[in-house]
């Protein structure tokens, strides 16, 4: 697992509008937290953060703050718990870190990633449709995947691969569901419209059919009008 140095600054907690004003100087205010412990306030540059979080690591990556308060500065070992974004611009608005002991096993979710292409989409010309695109494990901070690869050459059109036929690796165990799907093939799409036409098509002209043969049966057993006959 990466590492990445940080360097933070400790701030007060600023009224409304303290934090916009931190933004246009492209600093990002922050928050870092520790169980049963009041969180640490903290703004850190920008583009410092955009590239400790665009390594392989990804927001799992394992980050040491150097955090400057005074005459008190201090390190602490965090990954990132949550980045809010702004939804126009997608720049970072505020960011919450959370506090964790190397030697403590912790929660996190990893991205899966599909490797290979299937023989049901090269031969077959089915569809493949990854259900699952991260998977929630638990490990040591420094046992944390960057990803998960699963290898779907083998899979045919109706095949899926569940998460307990996935190969954990050492000191990590998966937290979801084992039958879980991960990643299917499924027949084309005109096929698979063409099948429900056809069987919509059968259970509609069934119905139909019994109608006119009932309607047939009753206009067979009418008898035409007779004419009256004229009054002498």
């Amino acid at each position: 697992m990466e590492k990445v140095m940080l360097d933070a600054e400790q701030r007060e907690v600023f009224k409304k509008g303290g934090c916009k004003h931190l933004r246009e100087e492209g600093k990002i205010p922050g928050v870092v937290y520790k169980a049963g412990k009041k969180g640490t306030s903290i703004h850190i540059d920008a583009k410092a953060l955009g590239q400790a979080l665009h390594t392989e690591a990804g927001e799992n990556a394992i980050i040491t703050l150097n955090i400057s308060a005074g005459e008190k500065p201090s390190k602490k070992t965090v990954i990132v718990q949550e980045i809010q974004r702004n939804p126009l611009s997608e720049k970072y608005v505020h960011v919450d870190f959370h506090e964790i002991s190397l030697t403590e096993k912790l929660k996190v979710s990893v991205p899966v990633n599909v490797k290979g292409e299937a023989v049901g989409v090269t031969e077959e010309k089915g569809v493949l449709t990854q259900v699952l695109w991260e998977l929630e494990v638990e490990c040591l901070p420094t046992a944390i995947p960057e990803h998960l690869d699963v290898r779907v050459e083998e899979l045919r059109i109706g095949d899926a691969i569940h998460i307990e036929e996935m190969e954990a690796p050492e000191g990590v165990t998966f937290l979801e569901e084992p039958e879980t799907v991960v990643v299917s093939v499924s027949p084309p799409a005109a096929e698979e419209e063409e099948a429900v036409v056809e069987e919509e098509g059968a259970e509609e002209g069934e119905e139909p059919e019994l109608i006119k043969k009932g309607k047939k049966e009753e206009e067979e057993g009418e008898e035409p009008e007779k004419e009256a006959a004229p009054e002498a």
